[in-house]
């Protein structure tokens, strides 16, 4: 069980070829003796150019639009009927990137532009160029990585490539910096750090944005389809409830507070479910001040969904039901392959059943049954967790500080039970002092009616029938409370506002939430989180460094506690 335990909703790469000669390779007649220039040299070359057009005006570098008339893709289906050496009296525009430029003559020229992940070859001839004294000009000035207009006829070549013959081609902005070659990109910290670089060069790689796109909108229909609404609550607050987890401070200058970057919606939204709003969802931000790793953000993306007189056995089938008809859009079956150390590594794969049931496994009974003990009743007594201490040093199993027994009974459950679930399974029934925010379970003693959703090893989905009894709900945020106290910073306080908030009645209820970042890495087969998240948690540059501390000259001096 990951270390957001207790917050519901936890963390978690077109067509057509280059020319007559085809590829998009560096070789060729016509390869240009600048893509032999350092990167420096390269800049400083394009940088004089654009100097150049900006101050003779012969062109603008920089234009404010080009009319397209019809996309690359659409272009393609529209005439891919075209026999070779045939040409049409017809003018279209499209407009794309560059990615591979060669020529035969300093007639004719060749180019592959791309959009919308569609190549199309753009065959340059000066005997249908309209301007003859621009020609070679603009065929000196472009190069790999520009994106271009061109306006020109749709065309098929002698050896049967679809292309454009253009009677004018315009620059739209110049790239000053020399492009990997398609798929030569490999550096990994480059591809976070610099994703349109990723982009450009890896066209795989929108195939998975485009995946999780598809994935919050199928996530977005299923809710809204069985009434819910969807709503926005604030990412900063006062106190940063709703989950087991560390915030990151901020500084109001207004206010004169500190504020907390939200861990979870839970509280708001539960207030909304008192408020009359009987089944809300939201999708969005949560922020945990934690490590990072290869499933861990400390920004990512999550859902969470709240439904008036369900409980947790409800949310289990809805979760079923989500889960596997999603899997079945997306894939056309419920079965996907999934690299945990990545795709490369072949021998060492999953695979992931999402058709239901999934199994139920009870945590406390699972944990005595596997390790053949019985834990001392009350849970949260001390010689419980003395005897969690001892079972694990006997068992070799390290835990960091504090000891708690929520810390220790987490530990002993990611080592005998987590290690075990490939296919969707739910771990149920945790104890109360893992769960401040669920509701006691009606048959089990000390246990909560709580489940968390494991895949792949991991936490996908956090759960529970929540709590509605003002008094109870107070008592344990006061338990969490003497955890804070004990050193455990991942705590929940006590929240009064919300405690009268439920004095005001909140209906039985369920609550679920599940990581969105998660679900797209099993879905694209992703091992690590920042393949799914555009722009990842990265290391600071030494520049970046520098302009934060150019910002932070004109922060008012609580917001610089932690500014070196």
């Amino acid at each position: 069980m990951s270390a957001e335990n207790q917050g519901k909703g936890g963390q978690q790469k077109g067509g057509g070829g280059a020319g007559r000669g085809g590829g998009g390779g560096k070789g060729g007649k016509g390869a240009h003796q600048e893509e032999e220039l350092d990167a420096s040299q390269y800049i400083e070359m394009r940088t004089q150019l654009v100097n150049t057009l900006k101050q003779d005006k012969s062109r603008d570098p920089y234009p404010h639009k080009f009319q397209i008339t019809i996309e690359i893709p659409d272009f393609r289906d529209k005439y891919e009927y075209l026999k070779p050496d045939e040409q049409l009296e017809e003018v279209v525009q499209v407009a794309g990137r560059i990615t591979f430029k060669r020529n035969s003559s300093n007639k004719l020229y060749f180019y592959s532009i791309t959009s919308h992940q569609t190549k199309v070859q753009i065959l340059c001839n000066f005997k249908f160029y309209e301007d003859k004294e621009d020609f070679p000009k603009i065929m000196e000035i472009l190069k790999r990585g520009d994106v271009i207009g061109v306006i020109g006829f749709p065309s098929r070549s002698k050896t049967g490539e679809l292309s454009i013959v253009p009677k004018q081609v315009i620059l739209l902005a110049p790239c000053l910096h020399m492009l990997p070659f398609p798929g030569a990109l490999k550096e990994i910290e480059t591809s976070y750090r610099c994703r349109y670089l990723d982009l450009i060069s890896n066209e795989n790689i929108l195939n998975t944005f485009k995946t999780r796109s598809k994935i919050i909108s199928f996530i977005r229909r299923f809710f809204d389809e069985r009434d819910f609404l969807e709503v926005e609550t604030p990412t900063m607050n006062m106190i940063a409830g709703g989950a087991t987890a560390k915030p990151f401070v901020t500084y109001h200058n207004d206010l004169g507070v500190n504020l907390f970057m939200r861990v979870a919606p839970e509280l708001y939204l539960k207030q909304l479910v008192i408020g009359g709003i009987e089944k809300v969802y939201e999708i969005g931000k949560n922020y945990r001040n934690e490590g990072i790793d290869l499933t861990h953000n400390p920004e990512f993306t999550a859902i969470e969904a709240y439904w008036a007189y369900s409980d947790y056995q409800d949310l289990m089938t809805m979760t079923e039901e989500l889960l596997s008809s999603l899997v079945f859009s997306l894939k056309g079956k419920y079965k996907v392959t999934y690299h945990p150390h990545g795709e490369e590594n072949t021998a060492d794969s999953y695979e992931i059943d999402f058709k239901p049931p999934y199994r139920r496994i009870p945590m406390i009974e699972t944990l005595e049954e596997t390790l053949k003990v019985t834990f001392p009743r009350p849970l949260d007594s001390d010689e419980c967790q003395e005897f969690l201490k001892h079972l694990l040093h006997s068992l070799k199993i390290e835990c960091k500080p504090p000891l708690t027994t929520a810390r220790l009974l987490d530990k002993l459950v990611g080592e005998y039970i987590e290690p075990h679930l490939i296919s969707p399974a739910f771990i149920i029934d945790h104890p109360q002092l893992m769960s401040p925010l669920a509701k006691y379970h009606r048959s089990k003693p000390e246990l909560t009616e709580r489940f968390e959703l494991f895949v792949a090893q991991k936490e996908l989905c956090n759960a529970y029938t929540e709590l509605n009894d003002p008094f109870v709900q107070r008592n344990l945020f006061m338990a969490q409370s003497k955890d804070r106290d004990a050193g455990d910073d991942e705590a929940q306080p006590i929240d009064e506002g919300f405690c009268e908030a439920m004095e005001h009645a909140l209906p039985p209820t369920g609550g679920w939430g599940m990581g969105i970042d998660r679900l797209t890495m099993f879905l694209t087969d992703s091992n690590n989180i920042k393949e799914v998240i555009l722009f990842p948690a990265m290391r600071p540059l030494d520049r970046e460094r520098t302009a934060q501390a150019q910002q932070l000259n004109f922060a008012a001096p609580q917001e610089k506690i932690h500014a070196h």
